[in-house]
């Protein structure tokens, strides 16, 4: 999935470079047991924890499940990512790692003046499983519990400019990866080539 084309060129497009896996990882939030991720800006923690020099580098979303406005879907605040990267706090104790979280007052104000703006404070995006998000690293987002009967997982992968590669090594290479190699889009169809192959296999 990583080498996709779908998800890899635009992000090449945007950036005007080839492209290296940052981080790759499955926010799954279980049926009635799913945690909060506090509000904040990725990109906040990249640069503070990872020495990332500029927020030249993407997350794209791919549900893995039906995402509804009911369990616990990704909540975003419109046009945050102009405001540049935020101050912030570390919270070490929240979520599964020490993330950059902002605080009440600077998330109430980012989300009225959304508000006032676009008529939406803040958004969450649903969808069927497949659907896709990508988001700039500066968008300010969150996402509550998930009390419900129903499973939300989420793959993330988060591609960044090569040129623009982390450079500091504090973080476990599992969290921040060191290999800058950039990817190499594989064909449009590998994916259904792949799974043309196992099923033959199997057979």
């Amino acid at each position: 999935m990583a080498h996709h084309p779908r998800l890899v060129e635009p992000l090449q497009q945007l950036f005007g470079e080839p492209v290296y896996v940052h981080q790759f990882k499955i926010n799954a939030k279980a049926a009635f047991e799913g945690d909060v991720w506090q509000w904040h800006q990725d990109y906040g923690t990249w640069a503070r924890d990872d020495g990332m020099p500029q927020p030249r580098a993407m997350n794209i979303a791919v549900f893995l499940d039906e995402v509804m406005a009911i369990n616990g879907p990704l909540m975003f605040i419109p046009k945050s990512h102009k405001y540049g990267t935020l101050a912030a706090g570390h919270d070490t104790s929240t979520t599964s790692y020490p993330l950059w979280t902002l605080d009440n007052g600077t998330v109430t104000r980012l989300a009225d003046e959304a508000a006032a703006s676009d008529g939406a404070g803040i958004v969450a995006p649903t969808g069927k499983p497949g659907s896709v998000i990508m988001f700039h690293g500066n968008l300010v987002h969150a996402s509550p519990p998930n009390i419900t009967p129903y499973p939300r997982k989420i793959v993330y992968l988060t591609l960044c400019a090569v040129s623009n590669h982390i450079t500091k090594f504090t973080r476990a290479e599992w969290i921040a990866h060191r290999d800058f190699t950039p990817i190499e889009p594989v064909n449009d169809d590998a994916l259904l080539a792949c799974a043309r192959a196992r099923r033959i296999a199997a057979e």
